[in-house]
């Protein structure tokens, strides 16, 4: 394991974990863990550099920086694992958002660390 967090709501009651873990092949995922958030039109997961903000305050920081996005969300509930490009530098991420692209808001956000 490279990094871990835990989802805290925001737009939506967000809940569970993210892990960033280095796989046997060498290759990187980002897996989700007890995913159970809010059924939404257009979710992403996205890696991000912003800090997570609880509350209101933090539903809109995470497309005001950098970002990477890992693909459609695969579904508002349960386990899940995201491909990451080998091109990505994590150091350049510290936190994972399930985003709202078309109303442009954070479901729920976790901090890595690690």
């Amino acid at each position: 394991m490279l990094a871990d967090g835990r989802f805290i709501p925001h737009e939506h009651d967000t809940t569970g974990t993210v892990q960033v873990v280095r796989a046997a092949s060498g290759r990187r995922v980002l897996a989700v863990k007890d995913l159970d958030t809010s059924n939404g039109p257009d979710l992403r997961v996205w890696l991000t550099d912003r800090e997570v903000i609880p509350g209101r305050a933090g539903w809109h920081v995470f497309d005001d920086g950098r970002d990477l996005e890992l693909g459609k969300l695969k579904g508002n509930q349960g386990n899940q694992v995201y491909a990451i490009p080998e091109s990505a530098d994590l150091s350049d991420y510290r936190s994972v958002t399930i985003w709202c692209r078309r109303f442009a808001v954070s479901f729920g956000a976790a901090e890595l660390a690690g």
